[in-house]
């Protein structure tokens, strides 16, 4: 089992504002997007290389359609306002691993939106940073601390920057993976950085998280994805919500679930933003089983240009990590 940790809170505009290339980058020092709480620290799954066949990919660490959907067209946008920026939805989907493990499977309505709350623990100081109350409650449901909330983690004071709108409904919603994805693409981007560099990706990923295990943690899943991926379909009971799919233009469709109560004491990304619009997603459905496999095929990636973290370098990983390791 792993844990999950969230990122800093950067000191850009608020959330309409400029794009990446134009916001400052994130500070150096302080807290990461999800407050630095507990990720997982789950490795990815070996691959085994059949004779004349491609690698295998199996489903632990696979990709549910909804989620997938959002770091791809997370990926399309920026690659249209930040095109200096080169990022990749790989990175997307090993953040999301990390910091969520793709909303607990993409337990997600049919907009995106988790089914139940993805909340890291309350940053009350002790084992965590100790963050004042700066939502009124409003994506965590605590008024007196923050926790980090969402698929990609974010503290609301770092959603209040950073918060995006990934499906077209007029809305900035830390618990839809559309708007996740592309909130958290947007912070990786800051400040001009230039993703295919192995320097500012270090930057980007630290910023999410300080801490050089989660650092390493998260390229090992991005070298992963980046060799190959599966796509299966979201988590049973995530797909009757009420609202209407998002719209085909920049509207992408469902995203992962959240659970509030998966996460160890840790830092975790959060971010704030303007409250959420009244929920109208189904009550929390049962637990449910990993997702079946979709039978899509192995979708093959160029080579990459990421080099996989020196084996052996998790070989040592904890089950909980923190991000100030």
């Amino acid at each position: 089992m792993a844990v999950l940790t969230a990122s800093q809170a950067p000191g850009a505009v608020s959330a309409g504002a400029a794009e990446p290339a134009r916001r400052a980058a994130p500070t150096e020092h302080g807290l990461g997007v999800s407050g630095d709480t507990p990720y997982r620290t789950d490795l990815p799954p070996l691959r085994t290389r059949k004779k004349g066949s491609a690698q295998e990919v199996t489903d632990e660490g696979a990709l549910p359609a909804s989620v997938f959907d959002a770091y791809r067209r997370a990926e399309e946008e920026l690659a249209r306002s930040a095109p200096h920026c080169r990022l990749r939805w790989q990175l997307l989907a090993a953040i999301g691993q990390v910091e969520s493990g793709h909303a607990r499977g993409g337990r997600v309505t049919r907009d995106g939106t988790t089914v139940t709350p993805v909340l890291g623990p309350r940053l009350a100081g002790g084992a965590f940073a100790v963050v004042r109350d700066t939502d009124g409650g409003a994506y965590d449901g605590d008024t007196v601390y923050d926790r980090a909330v969402g698929p990609m983690q974010f503290i609301p004071s770092t959603w209040a920057r950073w918060g995006a709108d990934g499906n077209g409904d007029g809305r900035t919603d830390p618990d839809n993976v559309y708007d996740a994805a592309l909130a958290a693409g947007r912070y990786l981007c800051a400040g001009g950085r230039d993703l295919a560099n192995p320097a500012d990706l270090d930057r980007a990923i630290l910023g999410y998280n300080h801490s050089d295990a989660y650092l390493s943690t998260v390229k090992a899943w991005y070298a992963y994805y980046l060799t190959g991926h599966r796509v299966v379909p979201d988590a049973s009971g995530g797909s009757g919500s009420g609202r209407p799919k998002p719209s085909r233009p920049k509207t992408p469709q469902p995203s992962a679930p959240k659970s509030p109560d998966d996460r160890k004491p840790g830092p975790g990304p959060s971010h704030a933003s303007s409250p959420p619009p009244p929920s109208s997603s189904p009550s929390p459905s049962p637990e449910a089983g990993a997702p079946e496999e979709s039978g899509t095929p192995l979708v093959p990636v160029p080579e990459p240009a990421l080099t996989p973290p020196v084996v052996g370098v998790l070989s040592d990983a904890g089950p909980l990590t923190t991000g100030n390791d």
